[in-house]
């Protein structure tokens, strides 16, 4: 059994998950790849947990960096779990590449080779928007690329970082 909710956002509704315990879910209304990790059977229901990723939004979205962190369970292959963890050590309000990505995964790994490509596709499909931080990834050339919940929010929430976007040179990853 999974437990759902619904956020209001500076960004539009999102949907939360949880087992119960931990965060399994947290998707932007519209956004690529929908609640596809979501279980078939769900209730809705106003758990504790979803009381904390509500005051860990309210201080994300009020340009704060949030001084806790959630329990976090992302359904997905090893792989994919393993560059999550990576997203999740990008510092508030730094940006990181596909490709340092990578490097790390490799460092992390022994040697264990992907490219930069591999790496998209994992983060494209991450499956805890916002809180796993895969909006703080851009092109090698400091361009916005894709984001699941569109560029625009991309933008928005790297503002709310207090990133500066110089580069206008958006392109989509798959």
């Amino acid at each position: 059994m999974e437990y759902i909710c619904s956020i209001k956002s500076p960004v539009g509704i999102l949907m939360a998950s949880s087992d119960g315990k931990n965060v399994s879910g947290l998707w932007i209304e519209g956004q690529k790849y929908f609640a596809k990790t979501l279980e078939k059977d769900v209730q809705k229901q106003n758990l504790p947990i979803f009381k904390n990723v509500q005051k860990w939004l309210d201080m994300y979205f009020s340009s704060e960096e949030p001084n806790f962190m959630l329990p976090l369970m992302p359904k997905g292959s090893p792989f994919q779990k393993l560059i999550w963890n990576i997203l999740c050590k990008i510092p508030y309000g730094q940006t990181t590449t596909y490709g340092e990505i990578a490097k790390q995964f490799e460092l992390k790994n022994k040697g264990s080779h992907t490219s930069a490509r591999a790496v998209g596709n994992a983060v494209g499909h991450n499956p805890i928007s916002i809180i796993i931080p895969c909006h703080r990834v851009i092109g090698k050339n400091g361009s916005l690329t894709g984001y699941a919940g569109g560029i625009n929010v991309k933008r928005k929430l790297l503002q709310m970082e207090g990133i500066e976007i110089k580069k206008i040179n958006e392109k989509k990853f798959h």
